[in-house]
């Protein structure tokens, strides 16, 4: 009851003061920052943070997860319209969103995202305010070796989910990630590795340049290799039947919140396997497997639902534990140290209202991402009217603005530009994307806590194997091979379709009924 009290008394607070109207601008500008390739969420969190330090803390944090709610959410909008995910949490939005447009149903596609990514907020923020402290229990039980078959269990359902028809070639692509990972000093003992004597390679390969290139740089290429290449033009049906197509799959989006909230609250997994996670779930109980990847509504109803139910999700984390749950939500962490705020087990004791008015605050990003979302949904179908042969210069601009920007070093454009290259030949022979930018999100926290469980373990790998978590987890991870193999797949029709035969008919035992 004190709970809900709190968290009514927030919005009340911010509803009556001005501060309402930082929602909605903090929001659509995330939205802005999500859509333009290049800029994530966190780049947008961290930009910011510097513009709030002198600010009351309330009203600083509320605009900084406006940005977060409207960043993650924004990026829906350039894989949809483009194909090229605005955040690397849209990854599995553009696998079917994408085709969508192409069908002429973009507007449909836009409110299916907007309706997905509300009703993953809604349910991520419940979990927020309700059970986050079970939750970071349960978050505190992973150790080093449960995050090792965790990361190795995102590349595996990556590689699955983007190349349906030879998965073989997405595990092929999730494992050059996992090796573009390796390269730069290594996080124990600052080693360098793959450096080949290079003071940027030292650095290391960042994730922002390679996504920008292996999807942006990449599709510019792409477009110049294939001169025929059907554009996206306008939408033929409306916002509110993307709706209605979106209600009716009510339940994979309960299930993908749910997902996606567990997916945020593990420390460093964050929005990206929230969403991968959730398409998997999702897929798996369709009844209609083969229109994923193709257009369909189910699909982008779960990429979209998972991968925003992480953002309350991940925030649960950073509260009770101050451990971050992803990127966006590290830099959070630091804002609310800056502004005088302690994350950590005492914050219910030391800072009790501050829980709820951060649940407070993710409400009305939520709902203005949802108003903001509908209404913008027509004038940014105004991009579809630009030929894809004037948008991708600017592309190109923005792709490489978007990897200077960060670190402010020439070497990632050279990043961005080679992963471009790369990118579009992987894509003339049929490999994915999304496992590559996976593989290097997920290499680092594969590799430190391989590393770490063997220190802990004295070199032994039994405890990779033989912990309860653990044993789930590879047990999930060598099933799912298994299962996606052609020969076991053929072995179990078989097997289903012989048991079906050998079901005796309905009449008399030997004769006909």
């Amino acid at each position: 009851m004190y709970g809900l009290e709190s968290f009514l008394s927030a919005i009340a607070g911010f509803v009556a003061s001005p501060a309402i109207l930082d929602v909605f601008w903090a929001t659509l500008l995330g939205i802005v920052v999500g859509m333009l390739p290049g800029l994530t969420a966190t780049l947008g969190v961290a930009l910011m943070t510097t513009l709030t330090f002198q600010m009351e803390t309330d009203r600083a944090i509320l605009i900084l997860i406006c940005m977060y709610v409207g960043a993650i959410y924004g990026g829906s909008r350039s894989a949809i319209l483009l194909n090229i995910p605005g955040t690397p949490a849209n990854a599995a939005t553009s696998l079917d969103g994408y085709p969508l447009a192409r069908a002429g149903r973009a507007g449909s596609a836009m409110a299916i995202a907007t309706t997905g990514s509300f009703i993953g907020s809604l349910i991520g923020m419940a979990a927020l305010a309700v059970v986050a402290p079970a939750l970071a229990e349960f978050a505190l039980s992973f150790g080093a070796y449960e995050f090792f078959w965790l990361s190795v269990f995102g590349v595996l359902i990556a590689g699955q989910l983007t190349a349906l028809d030879d998965p073989i070639k997405g595990w092929i692509a999730g494992l050059l990630g996992l090796f573009v990972a390796m390269i730069g000093q290594e996080g124990i003992h600052a080693v360098p590795r793959f450096a080949y004597g290079s003071t940027d390679l030292r650095g290391g390969i960042q994730l922002l340049p390679a996504m920008v290139g292996a999807f942006g740089f990449a599709e510019v290429l792409t477009v110049m290799r294939h001169r025929a290449y059907r554009v996206v033009r306008g939408s033929t049906d409306s916002v509110w039947a993307g709706i209605r197509q979106a209600a009716r799959y009510r339940i994979t989006a309960i299930r993908s919140g749910l997902i996606g909230t567990f997916m945020g609250l593990a420390p460093g997994v964050g929005e990206d396997m929230g969403a991968w996670a959730s398409y998997a779930a999702a897929r798996q109980a369709s009844k209609n497997k083969e229109e994923f990847g193709k257009g369909s509504v189910e699909g982008l109803v779960a990429a979209e639902t998972g991968n925003n139910a992480a953002v309350p999700g991940a925030l649960i984390p950073v509260l009770t534990l101050a451990v971050p749950g992803s990127a966006p939500a590290a830099v959070l962490l630091a804002a609310m140290i800056i502004h005088g705020i302690r994350p950590g087990p005492l914050i219910m004791i030391e800072f009790p209202d501050f829980v709820y008015s951060v649940v407070a605050m993710v409400f009305l990003a939520t709902c203005a991402m949802a108003i903001l979302g509908l209404l913008l949904t027509r004038p940014l179908l105004l991009v579809l009217r630009v030929t894809r042969e004037r948008l991708m210069p600017i592309i190109f601009v923005l792709c490489t603005v978007g990897a200077f920007a960060i670190t402010s070093r020439v070497f990632d454009v050279w990043v961005m530009v080679a992963f471009g290259v790369l990118g579009f030949i992987l894509r003339e022979m049929k490999y994915p994307m999304a496992p590559l930018i996976l593989g290097i999100v997920l290499g680092d926290l594969m590799d430190k806590n391989l590393r770490r469980g063997l220190v802990l373990s004295d070199g032994d790998l039994s405890p990779f194997f033989n912990r309860p978590i653990s044993i789930a987890l590879w047990g999930s991870a060598l099933l799912f091979v298994l299962v996606s193999m052609p020969a076991t797949r053929r072995w179990l029709g078989r097997l289903v379709g012989g048991g079906r035969r050998r079901q005796p008919s309905s009449g008399q035992p030997g004769g006909t009924p």
